[in-house]
């Protein structure tokens, strides 16, 4: 009974979605020049997301100001990111791989894996099969995949990982040897840069080292758990099993894998926001309202934390959601381990309202004007794209908009407080 599994990963995903839009709409290819996703360029504010492969000669790197990035390369292309198209073109890769897996474990916006276990008689050759699906995203959406071949979740990862793009790549168990351990041990999956320099330092500077390294001197550095974790995976053992998705999702949620980690509590809070302007379109558009807000992270050792909070009353604001994910995120991240993964859920759905009155006008108001505000950003769009609008946060920098939110919320306080002058004056 065969065992085989591919990890199927979309190329420089936020990029190559938004390059495969404009080649559509006769466009140059983001692609082949330096290029990147990425906050305001004419302001020269906000944060690299995404970048292209020309870009990286420039040693561009995600979650820099887009100013550094700019200073690099004067030439640089950026464009605004587009949650709501990164959203459909997930949805529609993923339709394509389950058109042929019998189970698909969809694990961020940009990367699934596919279990083939046992169909050798439907799928005699893996290797076929595997460009037959490549060449199918890349024809019928217009931007590239790797695929990754192997027995287990781990090696198909790190299969995937090798020479890009749109390439189909194997890692067997007996490739390991040849393929594997001749890498550099930073290379190795969940080994973070922290760690990476500590193996080096104990020269231990390869993963074919570290796969011949006594257990018992890992478990000294690192401790049991850890330890234990490395010499496996050093040596490809993995018993993770795909996942398949529920037929019916009970929430709204969306996450995204980052190309390079987040060290700073302004380049997340940058992705949040993007992350929480999509994931409530969505919901709005739906007619839907949440009474409770998660938040994960995954850090670079590869450790998935989560956080969730029940709201008073079910919520669909965009604002409203952001605040409590920034607090979900402050409560759940030490500000020292880097993340290379942020995501937010939105569950326990309903479309009745339920609306419980404030005690101060100032909130009942505030909580309107949002709603307003978010109607017209959804209107807008939906007649004339997702872009022809943008949230200010997302195209200033952060401390900025912390400024200009706390001079609006003065603002309207005083306001506030001058009507209610008014009302017991008559």
């Amino acid at each position: 009974m065969r065992k085989l599994i591919f990890h199927i990963d979309v190329n420089s995903a936020y990029l190559s979605w938004e390059a495969a839009r404009r080649v559509a709409n006769g466009e140059p290819d983001l692609r082949l020049i330096p290029s990147a996703i990425g906050g305001d360029p004419e302001k020269r504010t906000g944060v690299i997301l995404a970048k292209s492969i020309p870009a990286k000669k420039f040693k561009i790197t995600t979650g820099e100001p887009v100013a550094m990035a700019l200073r690099k390369c004067p030439d640089l292309v950026i464009a605004r990111p587009d949650f709501r198209l990164y959203v459909q073109n997930s949805r529609a890769f993923i339709e394509i791989c389950k058109k042929y897996a019998p189970v698909v474990e969809q694990v961020s916006i940009d990367e699934c894996f596919c279990d083939f276990d046992n169909t050798e008689r439907i799928y005699p050759d893996p290797l076929a099969l595997a460009c037959r699906i490549k060449d199918e995203i890349r024809d019928t959406l217009g931007f590239t995949v790797n695929v990754g071949i192997s027995e287990n979740k781990l090696l198909a990862k790190m299969a995937s990982d090798f020479e890009k793009p749109d390439k189909v790549h194997t890692l067997y168990p007996d490739e390991i040897p040849s393929k594997l351990w001749p890498l550099a041990v930073g290379e190795l999956f969940t080994v973070g840069k922290a760690t990476a320099q500590r193996l080096v330092r104990a020269r231990i500077e390869t993963i074919g080292d570290l796969a011949h390294t006594d257990p018992a001197v890992l478990e000294r550095m690192f401790g049991p758990k850890m330890g234990s974790h490395l010499h496996r995976y050093a040596n490809g053992i993995s018993n993770s099993p795909v996942l398949a998705e529920p037929e019916e999702a009970k929430g709204y949620s969306i996450s995204t894998t980052l190309e390079d980690d987040v060290e700073t509590t302004e380049a997340a809070y940058h992705i949040l926001l993007a992350l929480a302007d999509s994931v409530t379109a969505r919901m709005r558009a739906d007619g839907f309202k949440a009474w409770c807000v998660g938040v994960t992270i995954r850090s670079n050792d590869f450790k998935n934390k989560s956080h969730q909070q029940k709201l008073r009353e079910p919520a669909d604001g965009t604002n409203e959601i952001y605040q409590l994910v920034k607090k979900l995120f402050s409560e759940l991240w030490n500000g020292k381990t880097p993340l290379r993964l942020l995501g937010i859920a939105l569950t326990d759905l309903t479309k009745e309202d339920f609306i419980q009155t404030s005690l101060f006008d100032a909130e009942d108001e505030k909580k309107t004007k949002s709603k307003k505000l978010d109607q017209t950003v959804d209107a807008l769009r939906s007649k004339y794209g997702r872009t022809t609008i943008q949230r200010g946060a997302l195209l200033q920098d952060t401390h900025e908009v912390g400024k200009k939110y706390k001079a609006q919320m003065e603002t309207e306080a005083r306001q506030n407080h001058e009507k209610r002058q008014r009302r017991q004056n008559q």
